[in-house]
């Protein structure tokens, strides 16, 4: 199969995900920096869901950039990746409005965390499909930043019960570290 209906309805669902979550931002009534105060948590939480969302894409695209065609496994990994991104405006808005409180900021965790578990099966499935000496499986042997994350989210979860901004603190830095794009893809293909 060929992977462009993937890749349109990937960006599509992502887009969406972006709005709903932008969309959950209230607009203060008054129009003075006091009425903005109450609003910084949301606003905090929404940049940080923004760009893992807008990090899951980068990453996504590279992904499917040096694939070169899909089957029925790697539909099914995809639509599972996409499930749990469409989970982050839920918990977004509610760690937002509850001052990043335990509960939502461990249920942020979790969501994160299984997305990057969701990420790791797309791999695993583009490379069975295309071999463990196609270009893709060259660039993706060495997944240093994602078992850091994994392992960050680990720590952050239940850490979430002591600390949750130092928790929340920790999913910053995932985030941080993913901010520069993965550039094994693009190794691969430059050389």
């Amino acid at each position: 199969m060929q992977k462009g209906r993937l890749e349109a309805f990937s960006d599509g669902v992502l887009a969406i995900v972006i709005t709903i979550m932008v969309l959950e931002m209230k607009v203060p009534d008054e129009a003075n920096l006091a009425a903005l105060e109450p609003i910084i948590p949301v606003f905090i939480s929404y940049v940080i869901s923004f760009i893992y969302l807008g990090i899951y894409w980068n990453n996504h695209h590279h992904l499917l950039q040096i694939s070169t065609q899909i089957n029925g496994h790697i539909l099914w990994a995809n639509l599972h990746l996409l499930f749990w991104l469409s989970l982050i405006p839920f918990a977004t808005g509610w760690i937002g409005e509850n001052n990043f409180a335990t509960l939502p900021v461990v249920l942020y965790g979790v969501i994160l965390f299984f997305a990057a578990i969701a990420y790791r099966i797309l791999t695993i499935a583009l490379i069975r499909h295309h071999g463990q000496n196609s270009p893709l499986a060259k660039a993706m042997a060495n997944d240093t930043k994602g078992n850091i994350s994994l392992a960050s989210y680990v720590i952050a979860i239940p850490l979430s019960f002591v600390n949750p901004l130092l928790s929340f603190g920790l999913y910053i830095l995932v985030a941080a570290i993913w901010f520069i794009p993965d550039r094994r893809i693009e190794r691969i293909t430059n050389s």
